[in-house]
């Protein structure tokens, strides 16, 4: 790699098709394409659990 700024940069995969029917080509997709985060559904549930509890109005104060 002798272009420094190439590093910061990342390549979307190969596509199929064009305008309204373009896609990622399955075929292309590995490891090191996309995200895998397991953890992806307790976080949400989480983050929403936080969020209602910030919303939830406290009670007035005697």
């Amino acid at each position: 790699m002798t272009d420094p700024l190439e590093r910061a940069t990342s390549r979307p995969p190969p596509t199929l098709g064009e305008g309204c029917v373009r896609r990622y080509d399955p075929e292309a997709m590995d490891d090191s394409v996309g995200s895998d985060f397991p953890g992806a559904a307790e976080l949400w549930q989480q983050l929403q659990t936080e969020q209602a509890q910030a919303q939830k109005p406290e009670p007035p104060h005697k």
